[in-house]
């Protein structure tokens, strides 16, 4: 079970969740939004799976580096 963290690559704050845990996505996903220097950023997922754990609430003040999400990548060749 393949398990991609996403972090912060910026400075930034988070203006807007867009995911719960236990949502699932598809690869290229928003997540959430950031906000830096008047910007808003897209938080993308790289692969489709479930969001294990959501590490940010919105406003939060986040440093480069830091956790946003945990996403479980979907299992291949799942039965059907």
């Amino acid at each position: 079970m393949a398990v991609q963290e996403i972090h912060a690559e910026m400075v930034s704050s988070v203006w807007k969740v867009l995911v719960t845990p236990g949502s699932e996505v598809a690869a290229g996903d928003t997540l959430v939004i950031l906000e830096s220097m008047k910007m808003e950023i897209p938080v993308l997922t790289e692969h489709a799976g479930r969001v294990e754990e959501l590490h940010v609430v919105e406003g939060e003040v986040l440093q480069e580096g830091d956790l946003i999400a945990t996403v479980v990548a979907a299992e291949r060749g799942a039965a059907h």
